[in-house]
């Protein structure tokens, strides 16, 4: 074994989910080797976290590089990405009142931290594979991030639940749990001029472990396809309580410096709500690796109803020297 790989630690979080990676500078250029443990890692717990982390966005985005191709910061970014990084996606109250509209979040009861589970970008026809978010400014107590292990969940159901979910498919649509298209901020101009929406199997077999995961969320499934909406409520209704069951859960306590790598197939992440009410400032800058279209059971891709593909940004940055 080499020295570098030695001196790497994978210190799993909870039974399911989650593990914290020691022993490695991300900020610098990466060995083979060290990629490949992160990704192990990273494929077993689905959410990796480092600590004590020096980055700014050009190294983020270095990082990501060397893991897959970096995306933009969101298809609806518009002008609220940083100066020169339009791969960067800010995640603070700020962030979201410049991207979405000032009053949006409180309108329609999200909080001002984010939007409740989800995974990134669903309704795009090959959302996002991976995602990193970095620390930059974190609140003195509370403001945690959730992720609930989507692979252990669907697992965790029953065999008859199983084989009738793995034949099912759902409409992914942005804004569809808030009614975004009816809001007069710049949210509902996004998405009534640019709308996304796919359709994805329920059940997606991930491309790289074969494992298969449940492929819902409560902020962007609009509803399963071929059913009634009451039998979609309820299916819907219990697959959101599987997924969010505590034991395939892990809780992030964010520091400066903190970064936290996950698999967007298969994984959900909960923004925090138990700190809108202090005011307390806390601002993280995410970036997103172009991801494939999801393939049920059955071996169907996805369909696409509005929205092209999420390729990477252009023009590819260079790596941080040494």
């Amino acid at each position: 074994m080499s020295k570098e790989l030695e001196q790497i630690e994978v210190i799993p979080q909870s039974g399911w989910t989650g593990a914290e990676i020691r022993g490695v500078d991300i900020g610098r250029p990466l060995s083979a080797a060290q990629v490949g443990a992160i990704k192990q890692a990273l494929l077993r717990w689905k959410v990796v976290v480092f600590r004590d982390q020096e980055l700014d966005h050009a190294a983020q985005i270095a990082f990501g590089n060397q893991f897959g191709e970096v995306t933009p910061g969101h298809p609806y970014e518009g002008d609220a990405a940083p100066p020169g990084y339009p791969e960067i996606h800010t995640v603070s109250p700020k962030a979201y009142e410049q991207r979405y509209g000032a009053s949006y979040h409180k309108q329609v009861g999200l909080g001002a931290n984010g939007p409740a589970w989800h995974a990134e970008i669903t309704p795009l026809i090959n959302p996002p594979a991976y995602s990193i978010l970095r620390a930059e400014v974190v609140p003195p107590y509370g403001g945690d991030t959730l992720f609930a292990n989507v692979a252990a969940a669907y697992e965790g159901l029953s065999e008859p639940i199983r084989k009738l979910i793995d034949s099912l498919r759902a409409e992914h649509r942005f804004g569809s749990s808030t009614h975004a298209e009816n809001s007069r901020e710049r949210i509902g101009d996004w998405v009534r001029n640019k709308p996304l929406a796919s359709i994805h199997p329920v059940v997606r077999v991930h491309p790289e472990t074969g494992e298969r995961v449940i492929y819902v969320n409560p902020n962007f499934t609009k509803h399963i396809v071929g059913v009634s909406l009451r039998e979609s409520r309820h299916l819907l209704d219990l697959l959101f309580e599987q997924a969010a069951r505590p034991e395939y859960t892990a809780r992030f306590r964010w520091e400066p410096g903190s970064v936290a790598f996950w698999d967007n197939r298969a994984v959900l992440h909960l923004a925090p709500r138990d700190v809108d009410h202090l005011g307390f400032e806390r601002v993280l800058h995410r970036i997103t690796l172009v991801g494939d279209v999801p393939v049920g059971p059955d071996g169907q891709p996805s369909e696409s109803i509005s929205g092209e593909r999420f390729l990477a940004a252009k023009p590819p940055r260079e790596a941080v020297p040494a």
